[in-house]
């Protein structure tokens, strides 16, 4: 196990350089797209698909479903216990920079998605196929994806699930992850428009009210926020901290745990994005980059406000356990059952949408139905796996395998990025016409027998 973690410490590092080039540059080079167009953003989301279609909003929420995770409440409360406060500041600046990475990953899957059966599909493995030209690429991708989210991701939501559900209860992790293993074998053998069905009730009631909750909390700290927010800078950029090497713990955890929460540049989100039935490639990479700042900003902020103003970040505690302490500590046993109830539809939610994943790469591999059928079962078995590990040792395995995808994600879209710079620019000349932005392949007469999904 040592030695995987020291191969995660480097291989992170070269992680980290790459998402903030791509991040920045993605970030100048489109003009700050994801401050400017929030607007547009927000307006997306409410487009009405057509009958029998997944809209806008659904293909959102599938997204949504795997950022809004565990990442949110023992990812964030993970980021702390061995980063400190700190590592929180290194949360928000990649997400408001990798905002911009999300944009143009989620682009590029709804420009290159594909026509399936009952939906669209599409995703990083589509787009370095046929945009690069480079299946083997593409294949690498779906191997690594597969085995981040449909498997090891798996370990750290059930694991985070199990351990809330048998702390608040006393009951068996063993019995909790048989059940759970039971439910998840029920929704994924449904499809994926059970699946996006699924995620677009659970997501936002789980989403708000969380926030709720949080927001009462700082309400009734209101007049400690200066100091949590002094603590967050201080933690990040002291010199105690420079001096102790503070400052590398916080940056490491904080990218680390950002990335696991909103996702952003690992080429996760894409895949949802590419489902979508939308009238131009921008509108899905808009909705994704509005997706990062609810996950990070706003989701992930709350988690570490209650975290810090509860005093018990350096508890001793890790993951959910830290959660459920601090919010037992502000609003008594309710904060236990709340949070518990919470991570229950957060991880539940995430483990579906994280099966969906590996479905769509595994069909991008092969079609044979027997290999959809192997996933499955092993969606289930590792599920099952995560009432018997703990979470750190789970993290280790997540860490290792959501670097290498990453890596080859970030190649892959800044070798396509001016096919995004063309299609904003595209979609911001109809805008100042006042027209719906719409797109047809044959503005890209080189590539349009590549476009199937646009007439």
């Amino acid at each position: 196990m040592g030695i995987v973690a020291t191969i995660n410490d480097y291989l992170w590092l070269l992680v980290i350089g790459m998402l903030v080039l791509c991040a920045v540059w993605f970030t100048i080079r489109l003009k700050l797209v994801q401050f400017r167009m929030v607007k547009q953003m927000v307006g997306v989301m409410f487009q009405k698909p057509g009958k029998g279609e997944i809209g806008s909003f659904q293909a959102f929420a599938v997204a949504l479903s795997s950022r809004v995770g565990t990442g949110n409440l023992a990812g964030v409360a993970s980021a702390i216990y061995v980063g400190g406060p700190g590592a929180v500041l290194w949360m928000w600046i990649m997400a408001l920079l990798g905002a911009a990475t999300a944009f143009v990953e989620s682009t590029l899957a709804q420009l290159y998605k594909r026509k399936g059966e009952d939906s669209y599909y599409g995703g990083p493995a589509y787009y370095m196929e046929t945009g690069l030209g480079k299946r083997w690429m593409g294949i690498l991708f779906a191997i690594l994806i597969t085995l981040t989210f449909a498997l090891a991701n798996q370990v750290v939501q059930s694991t985070t699930l199990c351990d809330s559900l048998s702390d608040t209860f006393v009951w068996k992790k063993s019995w909790v992850g048989i059940v759970l293993t039971i439910a998840t074998l029920i929704v994924i053998f449904g499809g994926i428009k059970r699946i996006s069905h699924f995620a677009s009730l659970v997501v936002p009631f789980m989403a708000i009210g969380f926030i709720i909750l949080a927001l009462v909390i700082v309400g009734m700290n209101i007049m400690d926020l200066p100091d949590v927010l002094g603590l967050i800078f201080e933690d990040a950029l002291g010199i105690r901290q420079i001096a102790g090497g503070g400052v590398g713990a916080a940056v490491m955890q904080g990218v680390k745990r950002g990335l696991f929460s909103n996702e952003a540049g690992e080429g996760s989100a894409p895949n949802a994005a590419a489902i979508a039935e939308t009238s131009h490639p921008v509108n899905q990479g808009l909705l994704q980059a509005l997706g990062v700042f609810v996950d990070t900003i706003v989701i992930c902020t709350c988690t570490a406000f209650i975290i810090i103003i509860s005093g018990k970040y350096d508890c001793g505690k890790d993951g959910i356990l830290l959660t459920a302490e601090a919010l037992e500590t502000e609003v008594g046993a309710f904060g236990r059952y709340f949070i518990t109830a919470a991570i229950f539809l957060f991880a539940y939610s995430t483990i579906i949408a994280n099966y969906f994943y590996g479905e769509t790469n595994i069909h991008f591999i092969t079609r044979n139905k027997w290999a959809i059928f192997a996933l499955r079962v092993l969606t289930g078995g590792v599920v099952m796996l995560g009432a018997l590990v703990d979470l750190q040792t789970a993290f280790i395995f997540v860490d290792l395998c959501m670097a290498m995808m990453t890596i080859t994600n970030l190649v892959a879209i800044s070798a396509l990025f001016p096919k995004v710079v063309y299609l904003l620019e595209d979609y911001k000349s109809q805008l100042r016409q006042h027209k719906e932005p719409e797109f047809h392949r044959s503005q890209m007469m080189e590539e349009a027998d590549k476009l199937e999904a646009w007439e």
